[in-house]
């Protein structure tokens, strides 16, 4: 039986403080842009997405290191490095947006390369 998000709260961080503690330390990197709304924060935002915004910010930092290198992926993906419009564009997306966006691609190129 699956695990409910606050039972994988618990047992991976024993509460929800240390959860975000988390995200803000991995968030405080190159890995995040800051677009939080000040009254409410990380602290208003449900354990299912804390968790999958934790999960994701590990997978980016060990694959890429930054936002920086991300962006850099998707672009040398898209063959479209030279394009700085593109990269400014590219740089207001937040991270997990980015993240997806590579993937996409990703699967794309091994669906061109398999048919």
């Amino acid at each position: 039986m699956k695990k409910s998000p606050l039972q994988e709260v618990k047992e991976r961080f024993n509460d929800k403080e240390s959860l975000v503690k988390a995200v803000r330390e991995l968030g405080a990197d190159e890995l995040w842009i800051e677009r939080l709304n000040g009254k409410k924060g990380l602290e208003m935002v449900s354990n299912r997405k804390l968790l999958h915004l934790h999960d994701l910010l590990i997978q980016v930092k060990e694959r890429f290191g930054s936002r920086a290198e991300l962006i850099d992926a998707l672009l040398g993906q898209e063959n479209r490095i030279k394009d700085q419009g593109y990269r400014t564009r590219l740089e207001r997306y937040p991270t997990p947006r980015l993240w997806e966006m590579l993937r996409a691609g990703e699967k794309r190129q091994k669906r061109a390369s398999a048919g």
